[in-house]
Order: C-alpha cells, then structure tokens, then sequence
C-alpha cells in the first residue's frame, strides 16, 4: 500500500508568507490528491484564521520574531529556536512528515530546525527581493533552496544554488482572464456603469496611509461619475473608514469600504489601477495578472525590502513608486488622474511585467516537495 506524501509547511504572520503557503498546498494537493499536508505557525499571526478556513491543520509553536526592535529579548531569540524546534519536531514525528517548507517569516523558522533535528529534507523558500531574518537563519540548515526573484541568491548563505522558481500565486491568479471576469466582477462590486475603478489594497490587515490617502480622494473627486474607489480597510479600520466617506460626502457610487477581498480575482479583474504596498506576493500577482499599479512600500519593513520588491515592476515600467510620506490625496491625483484618461498607457503599463515563473510557481515548487519526498531520510528520523 503506497505511503502517502505527508509535508508540513512553516508559514505565519502576515498574508505575504501564508498565502503563497496555501497555494504551494493546492498544488501539492494536484500533484497526490491524498496528500496530507499541515502547516506550523504561531498563535500571534493570521494564519490562526487563514488556516483553518482554507482546509488545512495549524500546529502552533512558541516562537519569537528575529526583530532588533525586541531589545534585550533577542538575547531569548536562541532558546526560544531550540523549545520552537523541538515543538516542531514532535509535530513532524505526529504528521509522519516527509518534507518540510519553510516559506519565510519567523514562525517558519521553527520548522526547519525541527526538521534537522528529525534529519529530514527541507526546502526554503525566499519570496522577497532582499531576503527576510529567518530564511537568511534557514538557509544554512538545508542545502534545498528557492526564490522567487533572482536577485535573492546574493543575500543567501549557499545563494549560488538556490533555483528560482518565482512566487506561488493562487490557480484563480495564476490563471486569470481579466476581460472575461470583468463584468461579472464588476456585477460583484457594484460599480456604476462607465465608471473607473481604482482599488487601494494595503495588505492582509489593510494600511493606514493609503486608506488615509483614498478617504481623502473620495472627498477630493466626490461629484464624480466616472471614477470608483475600491477601499480595502482591513477589519480593524472599517466602521471608520465608513464614516469618514460619508463626512466627505463620498457616496456608494463613489467609494466603498471594505474589511476583506475574498476574491482576489474579481478585485484585479475589476480594477482599472492598483493603490498598494509592495509586499512579494502583491508583487507575483500584478505581475502575473497584468495590473498597472502605483506602488506605495511599506517604510519599516526588513531591509526595506519592499522599496526593492517595487522596482522589480517600477523599473520595468509597470508601475509607479511612489514613498510612503508622499503619499497623500494631492500626489496620487496628479498622478492617476493623467493614468485614468489614458486607457492606452495603462495597457502599455499592464503588458511591461515581466510574469517570469509566477503563475507555474507553486507548482514547480511542489515538485522539488515531492522529489525530495522521494529521498530517503537519515537514521535519525524521529529517533530523539
């Protein structure tokens, strides 16, 4: 009776680690149908949510970010790896695991060091331009691994070997026919008819200055007929969000407020120009689905990695970079409003990404998962 393929992903924290996970998992899942896949995070992050409504076990583990900021407890940051490790590893001997990922952030450190601990094979995946803290940790505990920009290699200890296999994206991403899904997205969201659509997307938990920004467009373009703003708040910031849009006298034709985009392809299948911050994966998928977008990134993040990730697409010409303290109602209308009375351009910006692997990523992914899976393990499996 043959064993089935049994891999545990480490993902967690915030969207830009978890969904690329999740798609690596669908694609698992195409490759063995009867695949047992779960995943490894903490108690702190979205995948407590993700998760679970996606179909998949989290196993949670006590671990800490690998964040400077921190003080004096990142002198914990080795004891909390080896309790986190070896949590993990119990989970890896429960599962029966064959292979684990680790597909960046701090809660998926925890996974490659139970791994070695249970001499498994694992695999890393740097989905970022400049590499995060704990995949650079990660990458000197398995000889296996990948990126999703090129440029990653030269900050990864053993870079030189790492295979680029670009950014996991969702099949419905990875496959999406915009003019085909554009009236029935535009049914979904209630946009008047004629009207432009610019939608602001500021992460998994929403961003305050390009909500910020937006809630002071709609006021600016409030007697408008021919522009719509997509608002995407996060849930914390709806309810006043909402408020704030009628205070400008931004009616529902004009703008609208939501906490959440279940559909992801529907929201860039509706959008004329995406407001966003430049996270990995936002960047996989505008590249992938052929969206202009004006990309706001995110001033705190790691090694301004995110100020990199944008270029991938600025310097290619499909986007604009525009800085996070620049970002105000004033600079994004000069802005869009020459973008959203050329059509043209916008097409011309839409076809400059270059999709590179992104759309077969989680599935060249899954195959270097199911190679190794292949491989036999060490005598120290599960042995300790």
């Amino acid at each position: 009776m043959r064993t089935p393929l049994s891999v545990v992903i480490g993902a967690g924290g915030t969207g830009g680690h978890i969904y690329p996970g999740l798609a690596l998992a669908e694609a698992l899942r195409r490759a063995d149908p009867d695949a047992v896949i779960s995943f490894i995070g903490t108690e702190r992050g979205l995948e407590t949510t993700l998760i679970p409504a996606a179909g998949y076990r989290l196993h949670t583990v006590d671990m800490i970010p690998f964040d400077p900021a921190l003080g004096a407890k990142r002198f914990l940051l080795p004891a909390a790896l080896l309790r986190s490790g070896s949590q993990a590893r119990s989970v890896l001997r429960t599962q029966k695991a064959q292979v684990v990922v680790g597909m960046g952030g701090y809660p998926s450190a925890p996974a490659i060091v139970g791994a070695k601990m249970a001499g498994l094979p694992s695999v890393i995946h740097e989905s970022n331009a400049v590499p995060g803290r704990a995949n650079q940790f990660a990458a000197r505990l398995t000889e296996h691994l990948t990126v999703a920009f090129d440029g990653s290699r030269a900050h990864l200890s053993g870079g030189e070997r790492a295979r680029t296999v670009g950014m996991p994206i969702a099949a419905s991403l990875a496959a999406l026919d915009r003019p085909a899904l554009r009236e029935e997205a535009r049914r979904a969201f209630g946009i008047p008819e004629g009207a432009r659509v610019v939608l602001f997307n500021g992460g998994s938990l929403g961003a305050a200055r390009l909500t910020a920004a937006a809630v002071g467009l709609a006021a600016r373009w409030r007697g408008r007929e021919d522009v719509h703003l997509l608002i995407k708040t996060g849930p914390a910031a709806l309810a006043e969000t909402r408020h704030k849009l009628i205070d400008a006298g931004a009616g529902p034709l004009a703008a609208q407020a939501v906490p959440y985009l279940d559909r992801m392809d529907l929201a860039y299948a509706v959008a004329d120009l995406v407001v966003c911050r430049a996270g990995s994966a936002t960047i996989a998928e505008l590249a992938t689905t052929g969206v202009p977008a004006v990309l706001v990134p995110y001033p705190y993040a790691p090694g301004d990695h995110q100020t990199h990730n944008a270029r991938v697409l600025s310097d290619a010409g499909a986007a604009h970079l525009v800085p996070d303290a620049e970002t105000t109602a004033d600079r994004l209308a000069a802005l869009i409003d020459p973008l959203l009375a050329d059509p043209a351009r916008l097409a011309v910006m839409g076809r400059a990404a270059d999709p590179g692997h992104h759309a077969r990523a989680a599935d060249l992914l899954a195959e270097t998962v199911v190679r190794l899976a292949g491989k036999p393990t060490t005598e120290r499996e599960f042995t300790s």
